[in-house]
């Protein structure tokens, strides 16, 4: 049976972020990490997003192209994970692995740290074909 609570998202998280292939690996380390069950209602205010299951990760951070030296961020960047819209797609889909789900939110949302827009992800995405 396949463990779904937080401590087993944070795991199977930190697996991604393991994996992740030179030269994306280092940077990403960096990163902080936060699972939780529901993504805050502020940040679905913010984002118009009415469903909060709609959203299963996000970004906060400055990307890397835009960073800079002399305009310090206050804040690390972070990766959310967002635990209960997760189940819900991989229940709803019930053809993914739950790891492999994981997976792919945490490398979507890391290319945000790298700059890339949602446009760009898709481009090269094959998750969803």
């Amino acid at each position: 049976m396949t463990r779904t609570d937080p401590d087993a998202f944070r795991a199977m998280a930190e697996t991604a972020l393991a994996e992740l292939p030179d030269p994306f690996g280092a940077p990403a380390a960096q990163i902080l990490l936060r699972v939780e069950d529901w993504p805050p209602q502020h940040i679905l205010d913010e984002m118009q997003i009415d469903d909060p299951v709609e959203l299963t990760g996000l970004y906060d951070g400055v990307p890397l192209p835009f960073k800079s030296v002399s305009d310090p961020a206050p804040f690390p960047d972070t990766v959310w994970l967002f635990r209960q819209p997760i189940l819900h797609e991989w229940k709803t889909r019930g053809d993914v692995d739950l790891q492999d789900l994981v997976t792919h939110v945490v490398v979507h949302e890391i290319a945000h740290h790298f700059g890339w827009s949602d446009g760009d992800i898709a481009a090269i995405d094959p998750w969803w074909e």
